[in-house]
Order: structure tokens, then sequence, then C-alpha cells
């Protein structure tokens, strides 16, 4: 029922909207208030995710960062956030973008470095960064990003998918932050693969938004190839939508246990059912939509981008090594 609420109300904030509807506007307007993972209502918090993104999938890109924040301070018994403040999750560890959290005088924490990959660097007001403390550990801080050791960049991203996340570096010089867990809590707690489980949801919500846009555009006597495109995409979808609700009650049962095994399956048969939709939505409609559709056009565009937050065949050889050696056979019906 909150999820069906929750719908009908991101409905009106979006038809309502003179221009994109922003992060702010859906902090403001509560919706962040989701259900934490493995509350016993996972499958609610995934489903206003997904429609979120049905509408825009930078926007969810945005308020999935947020909202994962929100759920690690939860968790690791972070500081309350301030009221109507709103927060990134910025994790990525490429190579060449490594910031430290340093201990400096009168017990204060430092961030030093640059941070890669930051979405929403321009609008949100706080970020949960990972970093490494001086024993070379990997750990988490809380940052506020109104001080002068935060510069925000405007390079580190040229794609038009996804371009108005605006994922962009951030410098940190001497930024004063608040440890968050302890080290190695990040990956170790069991909301890591909760929340990554949770990304598929995102996918999930954007490749509805595209098969119900291109339903939309059948018009009133479709040819038996566009009804067949559309039965493929009901197809994909309906298996998708299957294993994400098996995930998230799986992981309402087992609320403290890994979910990794299921999360990298949901999100291996998600991104599967995602790039179907893709082919057959632009196979449908032809170059129209995608040249005179602005929503359609961008959603196009978008969905490819963000589906490359899989790791693709690393993650299916995850996957393989956690069946080998099953308690029992893993594919009974």
């Amino acid at each position: 029922m909150l999820a069906a609420r929750a719908d009908r109300r991101l409905r009106s904030v979006f038809e309502a909207a003179p221009s994109p509807v922003a992060l702010s506007n859906l902090v403001d307007g509560g919706f962040d208030a989701l259900p934490l993972p493995g509350s016993g209502r996972t499958l609610e918090r995934w489903q206003i995710l997904a429609s979120v993104a049905a509408h825009d999938l930078s926007l969810v890109k945005l308020f999935e960062g947020h909202t994962d924040a929100l759920a690690i301070l939860a968790e690791l018994g972070g500081a309350e956030p301030p009221a109507r403040s709103r927060w990134g999750t910025w994790c990525a560890e490429p190579p060449d973008a490594r910031v430290e959290l340093v201990e400096a005088a009168g017990g204060k924490w430092e961030l030093h470095g640059t941070k890669a990959w930051c979405s929403g660097a321009h609008s949100v007001t706080h970020a949960i960064v990972s970093a490494w403390n001086a024993a070379g550990a990997p750990c988490l801080a809380a940052v506020s990003l109104s001080q002068d050791g935060v510069k925000v960049s405007d390079s580190g991203w040229e794609a038009v998918g996804m371009a108005a996340t605006r994922s962009v570096d951030v410098r940190f010089d001497g930024a004063v932050a608040m440890p968050v867990g302890e080290p190695g809590d990040y990956v170790a707690r069991p909301g890591f693969w909760q929340g990554g489980a949770g990304i598929a949801a995102c996918w999930y919500g954007g490749a509805a938004g595209i098969a119900e846009m291109t339903r939309q555009r059948c018009g009133p006597k479709p040819d038996a190839h566009r009804m067949a495109h559309l039965g493929a995409i009901d197809v994909a979808l309906a298996g998708a939508s299957t294993v994400l609700r098996e995930t998230a009650a799986w992981i309402d049962e087992h609320p403290s246990s890994s979910a990794q095994q299921p999360a990298l399956r949901a999100r291996m048969v998600i991104e599967a059912a995602a790039t179907e939709v893709l082919t057959h939505a632009g196979r449908a409609l032809g170059a129209a939509p995608l040249c005179r559709d602005a929503r359609f056009a961008r959603a196009m565009a978008d969905l490819p981008v963000f589906l490359r937050q899989s790791h693709a065949e690393r993650d299916l050889a995850a996957l393989g090594a956690s069946l080998l050696p099953p308690a029992e056979q893993p594919w009974l019906l």
C-alpha cells in the first residue's frame, strides 16, 4: 500500500512539475522516508525506487544514492542527518583517485584527495565517502560539502547518457569529516549487498518505464511485428520482476546474512531483461521516438550507461563461484 500511494504521489509531482524534478523535490516531499533494507518491507523500498526510475533514470541515480546514505548511517550508527539534507554515496575506488581519512589536531578528522564518480556533486549537501585510514584500511566518512576544504569540479563526466547526474570529480583538501562505523564496515555489513540488489530495482524501473512508453506508442492498430516486440518485452519484465520479489523476500527472511548470491543473481537477471527491453523497444518503434520524443530518447540513452554499473562477467564469475559447493541442488523447482 505504501508503494502504491507513493507511486500516485510521485505521478502527481512529475505531472505538475514545469521543469525536471530535482532530488530536492523528492526530499522535501518526504519520498526519501523509505523502509530500510531487511526491515521486512524491502520490496516496498524497491517499488518506490523503481517508480522514480520509470520517470527519470538520472534522478533515481541521485535518489538511490541519497537513500543508500541514509540506510548506511542507520545501519552503522552514524549521526542523524540534518533535516532536508541531500546526500550522495561516493564509494567508487578507481586506482587513480584515492581519498585518505586523517586524524587531525583536537580529535578532528579530515579528508584529503580526489574522489571520482561523485553523482550529484553539484546538488547534494552531504556525502558518505569511502576513504583509507593511516593503517591502510578502508573506511567511511560523512562530510558536509559546504566548507572550504571541498572543491566540486566540472570534470570527469563526458557521457550523453545519465548526463543529468553530473558525476564529476570532487577534491578534498582538509575537509572536516566524521568517521562512520569501523574500518571495513562498508563492505562487511549486510546492507552492502542488500543495497546492491536495490540498484537492480532501479534498472528494472528504467526498463519498465521504457516498456510503458513503447506500449503507449504502438498505436491503435499495431502490426504483428510491434505486438511481437511488446510480447518479448513482457516476457523479459515478468521474469525480472519475479526474481526481484524473491530476492526482496530472501533479504527480509535473512536480514543479518550476506545477500551476495541472491543480489548478484538479481542484478544479472535484471541487466539481461533491461537489455532485451532496449533492443525490442528500439526495433518496435523505429527512429521516430529516438529523434523526436525527448523523454523516450533520454531514457534509451540513460539506461545503457546505468547498466554498466554492473561488473558484467566479473559478477557472473563471482556468482558461479558461489554455486560450486552448494549445500543442495540450487535449481530445483
